[in-house]
């Protein structure tokens, strides 16, 4: 049976069944619907539908036509089914003209398709004639209902199953790019975000929250929402809304803290992007806060040495025992300060004097206050020596070679920071000696010098003193002689 048949049974169909007015409006839903076909099904519950955008909006031709030939007359526009770019290029017919879009009274950006294009979605697929993604890939063809309705493949509780159906596709994502992991669900779903979205609360983040919608860019694009800068701020736009946040009882400080942090002042000031940022130490798409016995696992994954040291220490036991977050309860986790000697010792802004107290038992308190006053020797002995080369080479003399042996003694100051996670004096001590001893030796070549110049000064000095006396001595002299040869003279 031939289409025009089929498009003359069902517009007969539709008269019998249906009012005049039916028939003279929509002609391309009245034929669809009485052959029952799913693209008319879908559509009664379409966005664009409620609209009263007709299937002619998207595919062209005369909607009012009752013959299949006009409806789809190519001079009519008709263009059937889009391929490719032309999908998405008929969706931005409407979606990229702010005045159609107020026509329709809608509040929607007018920038999708422009996105799009730039977006890593935009790149061309495999074909090499087309975008890798188009509007339907994301929003469906017929049926589109409006973000906010739980019925859409990108509300925020479909749309992690949306983006997977490729991002999960081994077989597809390897003609793309084959380092990128596709068991980003399997990861989400062990996430706090996961957990609440698959338990249906739509506020935690998905897939959009972290990585944009139409915008989509590499993670190494700086424009990019989950770029190395930037993904504190990704973060931030929920944890640090407060009312956002309310219902889930967490700070929303700890975009601020981190600001403020070490780690915060390098990768946001500096823009050093080695530096830790959320993800870091709470993970990607398993996005989880880091329990008591994995703090420490996390910090090491950078900080291996010193998680290497404590693990070997007598505090390792304690906190343990005392169920306490290993770096976390000394240095803090969001706001983490630069390690300095003010940390150390027993002093009341000490860490070490949280626990440990003169009255203790335990040798805890010493050990703290020797260590201390070993960084304190050591740091004043460097800037002496440091102090003494300076004057030295603004006296004019050669100190190059003592001014690089002095780095040493800086070396082993921050070897002694590192060393101070053993909490073993005796090993410390060796640290600090080694130290001590380069700074102790420098100084001495500084002083050295000093001397040597002075020594030169009076040299020189005692010198010019002897060249004037032997050169007043010998005028002098010359004088007395000219004088007799001149008497000589006058007598003869």
């Amino acid at each position: 049976m031939s289409r025009r048949t089929l498009y003359a049974i069902a517009v007969v169909t539709s008269v019998l069944l249906r009012s005049g007015p039916a028939v003279a409006g929509d002609q391309c839903i009245t034929c669809h619907e009485t052959l029952g076909d799913k693209p008319s099904t879908l559509f009664k519950h379409d966005v664009h539908s409620a609209k009263g955008i007709s299937c002619a909006g998207c595919h062209g031709g005369n909607a009012k036509a009752e013959e299949m030939e006009q409806a789809m007359d190519k001079s009519a526009g008709f263009i059937g089914t889009p391929k490719g770019d032309d999908i998405s290029k008929a969706c931005a017919n409407c979606h990229s003209n702010a005045e159609k879009m107020k026509q329709l009274e809608s509040s929607l950006p007018t920038n999708q398709w422009e996105m799009l294009q730039v977006s890593v979605h935009g790149k061309l697929a495999v074909s090499g004639k087309e975008h890798i993604a188009q509007c339907i890939t994301c929003h469906n063809a017929h049926g589109i209902v409006s973000v906010k309705n739980p019925e859409s493949p990108v509300y925020p509780l479909n749309v992690v199953k949306t983006c997977t159906k490729c991002h999960a596709d081994a077989a597809f994502m390897r003609s793309y790019n084959p380092s990128l992991p596709v068991d980003q669900l399997e990861k989400y779903r062990t996430s706090v975000h996961g957990v609440r979205n698959a338990g249906g609360d739509a506020k935690p983040a998905e897939c959009a929250s972290c990585h944009g919608s139409h915008d989509i860019r590499s993670a190494k694009d700086a424009k990019s929402r989950v770029y190395a800068v930037n993904i504190p701020s990704t973060c931030a736009s929920c944890h640090s809304d407060a009312e956002y946040m309310k219902e889930y009882k967490i700070p929303t400080d700890q975009f601020e803290k981190f600001s403020k942090s070490v780690h915060g002042i390098a990768l946001l000031q500096k823009h050093d992007v080695g530096a830790p940022a959320c993800n870091s130490c709470h993970g990607n798409h398993g996005a989880t806060p880091p329990g008591v016995e994995s703090v420490s696992k996390v910090c090491g994954t950078c900080h291996a040495l010193n998680a290497d040291l404590f693990s070997s220490s007598p505090h390792k036991k304690a906190f343990d025992e005392r169920h306490l977050p290993e770096c976390e309860t000394c240095h803090s986790n969001h706001e983490i300060v630069a390690a300095t000697s003010k940390l150390l010792g027993v002093a009341p802004d000490a860490v070490c004097s949280r626990c440990h107290h003169e009255n203790d038992t335990g040798k805890g308190f010493v050990v703290a206050r020797t260590m201390r006053l070993l960084t304190d020797s050591l740091e004043s002995s460097e800037i002496h020596a440091a102090s003494l080369l300076d004057e030295a080479e603004q006296k004019g003399m050669e100190v190059s070679e003592a001014k690089f042996k002095l780095r040493d003694a800086h070396q082993a100051r921050l070897q002694s920071r590192t060393m101070v996670h053993s909490f073993d004096e005796d090993k410390f001590r060796d640290v600090i000696s080694k130290g001590l001893t380069v700074a102790s030796s420098v100084g001495s070549e500084g002083q050295h010098a000093i001397d040597e110049y002075y020594f030169r000064r009076w040299g020189l000095g005692i010198a010019t003193l002897i060249i004037t006396i032997v050169g007043v001595s010998l005028y002098l002299t010359i004088k007395r002689i000219e004088a007799r040869q001149r008497a000589k003279k006058s007598l003869s």
